[in-house]
């Protein structure tokens, strides 16, 4: 093993916040050693970014050491008291990526002069010299025409790009340390690919040590030397990346592996890990986990488990590893093996046959939307066909920027169509609409979005936001009438009554993103457009958001169009998948049938990118790339092809040669 650049011993981390004191980070024990990637995991809320902050001296004026200590290559971070202390490592020693480009960068300044300013300020080069270091950094990060794109704003670049700014900007003073803070999570699976990919040559080329935080464990298979679990400020477990997921010791890295999509069974509601996490402004007695674990013993109600040793480099916090515990109910590691971490889920999906005897809810017949005009028109959605059955999800899946979002919206009526039909209940919806139709429209179809903090009310209370709809559409004779649906819809999506007074900040991510399911379904609708409704959340929370999609399509017989870029939420929930790639569908087919026999070599990109939470199996694996430059672009080169029953493919005449002599040989 290499030697340690940094570590942790019995670090606390407190803050002051309104007068209420937080024990953010909880007597952690942590080493990091040189040029290994080390993998941070954790629920929303666990101190994995406030850890690695720390690391910086970017806890903010409210936050301080508490105790313990903080040592990078033996110096003691933990004393630096000044700012100019902090100056000496942040940047040229250690520095951070962080999660979302767009916020980290600033929107008025060109991207090659925010590289600059790192080189000015921590660097003696001359102008000229920056400048090239600065294209430099940004060719090694893979952004082409680096020349030219160096006097470009960050608005110009796609997300993957501008995390790689963000990445270029960080490498800038030569750091020994990088803490990546989530900087896949808002990506889709092929430009995390790519990020990933860059990291780990970057990390070859510079012999960096980097620090990953992420809540995605396929990620963390493709990237980790060794992981570090953290709850409710603790590090729990740690260990080689193959011992935390073949050996996973403690009883919350058990439920997180179990909570993942892949190890689902169709039909059949995801594990999700019950209760939540508790209040970091309370003093936490016993072992944190126990409330939520179904197998907690008195003692983990008692006493903070101290950290046991599985091997040399494998060590948890459980009572459950101590001898007697051992002696009398096991040894509580599972072991687990290639299959169990990423096994088929049982197909059940909505066949052709059982959509014949279903209704269509919706139809979109060759819809087009465009945005601009003359030379500076663009076409994000392009002659899309497709229709929806009573009962049934279809999935929407394709990259960011290829038009889900934009075809979910258009449906809605939020903005205009260029070209086509969409018709609901066989009534033409995109045209002008009478006041009445409209109202009905609006109240059958309803839409979960993205990111329910931003498509919340941050000033109204939980009480109005959910009633919005009833006032709007005016569902309830009197007031009593009014609160009892409130009330009941709280507690179908699982929120407390209580919480009605509260305001959406006082929320949980996946609490929040209750809010906006409730707020959408109190109106009763038939028809759900789902926009990205879990790609924020954690693991845990995820599942049981999913479970609680599933339940309620069952109990009220809703239909959904389910918009996504995480393929493996996608298996689990559709029946039928539709693939958009710059706006036009490439293919549509079974669910289980497109992951079986996938035609269209953008889906084979797509499935190929898919984040396996197995070690072995993600560093092995092949990434496959799409390029369409066999594409003139016009609709004529194009054919929508059905190529087995109900699976069709929108592709040139060689593209389908090739699926056909794939389909052949069994690929």
């Amino acid at each position: 093993m290499n030697p340690k650049i940094l570590e942790t011993r019995d670090l606390t981390v407190c803050f002051n916040l309104r007068g209420k004191i937080l024990t953010a980070i909880r007597g952690v024990d942590l080493e990091i050693y040189e040029q290994e990637v080390l993998s941070i995991v954790g629920e929303s809320g666990s101190g994995k970014s406030v850890l690695t902050k720390t690391f910086l001296g970017m806890t903010d004026k409210n936050g301080w050491i508490e105790r313990g200590s903080l040592l990078y290559k033996d110096h003691p971070l933990h004393e630096y008291k000044k700012e100019k202390d902090w100056l000496r490592i942040r940047g040229k020693e250690i520095a951070m990526v962080f999660q979302d480009p767009m916020s980290a960068l600033n929107p008025l300044k060109k991207v090659g002069e925010q590289i600059r300013e790192s080189l000015v300020y921590h660097r003696s080069l001359k102008e000229k010299d920056q400048i090239q270091e600065a294209i430099a950094l940004m060719e090694k990060v893979g952004i082409p025409d680096a020349r030219r794109r160096y006097h470009q704003y960050p608005h110009e670049f796609s997300g993957g790009m501008r995390q790689r700014i963000v990445i270029a900007t960080a490498l800038a003073c030569n750091p020994k340390i990088l803490v990546c803070d989530e900087p896949t999570t808002a990506l889709d699976v092929t430009l995390q690919a790519q990020i990933l990919k860059i990291l780990k040559e970057l990390q070859r080329a510079f012999g960096l040590t980097i620090v990953f935080i992420t809540h995605d464990l396929g990620v963390v298979a493709n990237i980790a030397d060794r992981v570090a679990v953290m709850y409710a400020g603790e590090v729990v477990e740690q260990g080689a990346s193959d011992d935390i997921f073949y050996r996973p010791t403690h009883p919350y890295t058990q439920a997180l592996l179990q909570s993942l999509p892949q190890m689902g069974r169709r039909g059949e509601p995801l594990f999700a890990i019950r209760g939540t996490p508790p209040s970091l402004f309370q003093e936490i007695k016993g072992d944190a986990f126990a409330p939520r674990n179904p197998k907690a013993m008195k003692i983990d109600f008692l006493y903070p488990p101290p950290n046991f040793a599985i091997t040399e480099s494998h060590t948890a916090k459980t009572w459950a590893l101590h001898p007697m515990a051992v002696k009398k109910h096991g040894h509580p590691s599972i072991s687990r093996n290639a299959s169990s971490l990423a096994r088929e889920p049982a197909f059940t999906a909505t066949t052709a046959a059982s959509r014949e005897n279903r209704k269509k809810v919706l139809q979109l017949q060759e819809v087009s939307v465009a945005f601009g005009n003359g030379r500076k028109r663009f076409r994000a959605v392009h002659e899309v066909s497709f229709d929806i059955y009573k009962g049934e999800t279809v999935s929407l899946v394709g990259e960011s920027g290829s038009g889900k979002t934009t075809l979910g919206r258009a449906i809605m009526k939020i903005v205009p169509t260029s070209g086509g039909q969409i018709l609901y209940e066989n009534e033409r919806v995109n045209q002008k609409m009478s006041k009445e139709a409209l109202k009905r429209y609006r109240q059958k179809v309803q839409m979960i979005f993205q990111d329910p903090m931003a498509s919340l009310n941050e000033r109204a209370k939980v009480d109005y936001i959910i009633s919005e709809g009833l006032y709007n559409f005016k569902l309830f004779r009197t007031e009593q009438e009014r609160i009892e649906k409130v009330e009941r819809i709280m507690a179908e999506v699982g929120l407390l009554p209580e919480f009605a007074s509260r305001f959406p900040h006082e929320f949980s991510g996946g609490q929040r993103q209750r809010l906006g399911i409730a707020r959408a379904l109190i109106l009763n609708p038939e028809l759900v457009i789902a926009d990205e409704p879990i790609s924020a959340l954690d693991v845990s929370i995820r599942a049981q958001v999913i479970n609680l999609l599933n339940r309620l399509k069952k109990e009220r017989d809703l239909t959904y169009l389910f918009i996504a870029h995480d393929l493996s939420v996608v298996r689990f929930i559709s029946d039928r998948i539709a693939v958009i790639y710059k706006g036009r569908i490439v293919e549509l087919s079974e669910s289980e049938e497109l992951f079986q026999n996938p035609a269209h070599p953008y889906t084979q990109a797509l499935l190929s990118a898919i984040p396996m939470p197995d070690p072995r199996k993600e560093k092995q694996k092949r990434l496959l790339t799409y390029e369409d430059s066999n594409h003139p672009g016009e609709s004529a080169s194009l054919k929508w092809t059905e190529i087995s029953p109900n699976h069709f493919v929108l592709a040139t005449e060689s593209e389908l040669e090739t699926c056909a002599k794939q389909r052949k040989r069994g690929i």
